[in-house]
């Protein structure tokens, strides 16, 4: 993963030559085309973004106050969202959120590192071609007019078909731009003759579809192709095996993954979590944690733990909390004499809590892939979440400097920080109340969440700028998650058809089907899969296979669930993906080889917690 990608995540085109090359006319020619891709597509997506809230927003006020409903409002709002995600593919492609796995490739000798990137290159044409070939032949094929917008359906598939075409547009403009012209026509060679080999081929194996595309997706992760497009890669790359998905139902599925009312949900959270950045609610949520824990060992420290605690109820994601505390915390904590590398640390460790405690968009995802009750999940992420936060705090205690230790603020200071920061509670309270006690959907909480964010950004004064920059960001992440989510769907489709659940049970079957081999099994699993796979996509895929073994042992899948999350977020800190490491890297410039090896005190804390869940689980199980 490139760590210069993580210090502009919602500008993925700046990556700017330098050098001789300038001189050249066509790469200063194309890095302006990039330049204007870049500034239009991130402002249409962040258009897109604010229509969909003000849609959503108008339904939730018609259905509470007015008892009514605007027809075809939510399908409205989900074509919105697909073509949120369609405008943002190409920025998503190479940002820090396109999911690259390239330490590997980095590390490779200079030819075979070249001959890695052709093929990631490759591989992220090749999906993007699924996208437009597919995407035509559905929009040729398909009939029909929704009945609630009273559009053609076809519509919907032309927006990932138009990303798809603007993301090799991308690829190619950014190729010329830095003056990789041998690259991008090897890759583009490749990527050209495998499409055509597996849209007109049969190949009699042993393997199942699934298994082929497994392997696929395994080389393409290695070479450090973008998850997204990897996913597409191989689901179609399978077809000559035997897939059971030809080309246009590998877009039609990739469309009905994102076609979810719940999945809305994801952009509003984020949406909120960007505007509580650029709001006054972050200076106050800092300083009520300063007042709290500030007189504590490591008192700045514990500020960041525990604002990375509080401010998980405004995000939901573990990214943007990253990246919040690494550019506003982190510089502190070194002015404090914290070694750099222990700042990240500490950050990133901290960032885990957002995708457990509500509103958690890891078990979005989970209730999205497994059909578990979002509030119940929500509930069990509350607690695990402050049992994680209490594990840091000790680890945070033995590992801090003894010199970071500040005066105990009076009793009156942390009374004002407190009132200070009611609204932070507030819009925690609106998410987890509205959510658990079923007065909205998850969906609707997320609206009234980012709605929450926006007037608090109104009243306190943020200027335009700091808002079209915060609806720009989120508008982007979303289109990263989305594109995820929708790409995973044709894998999860081939694993259910050649019932890789049915086999994994078998194998469980010769090493113990009681709870205690399903959890241990699971578990190690999860632990290997966070390695190398982004949260997103190990939920949507081995959330299917894994908790029907665990429900089929006893245990409790709402327990399962949290425990899956815990286990896969403690991937965001170890090697060699570790996205939270590496976004912090990227905002303070600093190697990710170093935070890494400051974060095993923290890693050893959260593994600790997760055992204990585990344990508590089997316990409950037996009870």
């Amino acid at each position: 993963m490139r760590q210069h990608e993580h210090i502009a995540p919602e500008a993925p085109f700046r990556e700017r030559a330098r050098g001789r090359w300038q001189r050249f006319p066509l790469s200063r020619g194309a890095n302006a085309v990039l330049a204007f891709m870049e500034a239009a597509l991130s402002s249409l997506a962040a258009a897109i973004l604010a229509v969909l809230l003000v849609v959503v927003i108008v339904a939730i006020v018609l259905r509470y106050v007015f008892g009514t409903a605007i027809l075809g409002s939510d399908e409205l709002a989900i074509w919105l969202n697909i073509a949120l995600i369609g405008t943002g593919a190409p920025l998503a492609a190479s940002g820090a959120l396109g999911m690259r796995l390239d330490v590997i490739a980095a590390r490779l000798p200079a030819r075979a590192a070249q001959a890695a990137n052709i093929l990631a290159e490759a591989v992220t044409m090749l999906g993007a071609l699924v996208l437009v070939s597919g995407g035509a032949t559905v929009i040729e094929m398909l009939g029909g007019i929704s009945p609630a917008l009273g559009l053609p359906e076809w519509v919907r598939f032309s927006f990932l078909c138009a990303g798809g075409a603007l993301t090799l547009l991308a690829v190619t403009l950014r190729h010329v731009a830095e003056r990789r012209l041998v690259m991008l026509a090897a890759a583009l060679v490749l990527a050209i003759a495998l499409y055509f080999w597996a849209g007109g081929s049969f190949v009699t194996t042993v393997l199942p579809p699934s298994a082929v595309a497994g392997l696929v997706a395994v080389i393409g992760l290695c070479a450090g192709a973008p998850l997204p497009h990897l996913f597409l890669a191989s689901a179609y790359l399978a077809i000559p095996f035997g897939a059971a998905l030809p080309e246009p139902a590998i877009v039609s599925t990739t469309v009905g993954g994102m076609s979810k009312f719940l999945l809305l949900a994801i952009p509003f959270f984020l949406l909120a979590g960007s505007l509580f950045s650029v709001s006054s609610l972050g200076r106050r949520l800092v300083g009520f944690a300063g007042a709290m824990v500030g007189h504590r060992r490591g008192g700045l420290a514990q500020t960041t733990l525990l604002t990375s605690f509080l401010f998980s109820g405004a995000s939901g994601s573990s990214v943007a909390n990253a990246a919040f505390a690494a550019g506003s915390l982190a510089p502190a904590l070194v002015a404090r004499g914290y070694a750099p590398e222990r700042a990240g640390a500490i950050v990133a460790a901290s960032s885990v809590l957002d995708n457990v405690i509500p509103p958690s968009i890891a078990f979005l995802i989970l209730a999205v892939a497994t059909n578990l009750s979002v509030g119940r999940l929500l509930v069990g992420g509350l607690f695990a979440g402050l049992v994680m936060a209490l594990a840091l705090a000790m680890a945070i205690h033995f590992t801090a400097s003894a010199k970071d230790v500040q005066p105990r603020s009076p009793a009156a200071v942390r009374r004002r920080a407190a009132l200070g920061a009611i609204p932070v509670f507030g819009l925690g309270l609106v998410v987890v109340a509205g959510i658990r006690f079923g007065l909205t959907t998850p969906t609707e909480a997320a609206a009234l969440a980012a709605l929450y964010t926006f007037s608090a950004c109104l009243l306190g004064g943020t200027g335009f700028r700091d808002l079209f920059a915060a609806f720009r960001d989120a508008a982007v992440k979303t289109a990263s998650v989305g594109l995820l989510i929708g790409a995973a769907a044709p894998i999860a489709f081939l694993f259910a058809v050649d019932d890789i659940a049915g086999a994994i049970e078998g194998v469980m079957g010769l090493l113990g089907s009681g709870p205690i081999g399903v959890m241990g099994f699971s578990v190690v699993v999860l632990l290997i899969a966070g390695l190398v796979l982004d949260i997103g996509a190990a939920l949507l895929l081995l959330g299917p296979v894994l908790l029907p073994l665990a429900v089929g042992a006893g245990i409790d899948p709402i327990h399962f669930g949290v425990i899956t999350v815990v286990a896969l977020m403690i991937g965001g800190l170890t090697p060699p993906v570790g996205i939270l490491v590496f976004v912090v890297s990227g905002v303070m410039r600093l190697p990710a080889a170093a935070i890494f090896r400051s974060a095993m005190p923290y890693v050893a804390a959260l593994a600790a917690v997760l055992l204990l869940f585990c344990t508590a689980a089997l316990v409950w199980t037996s009870a």
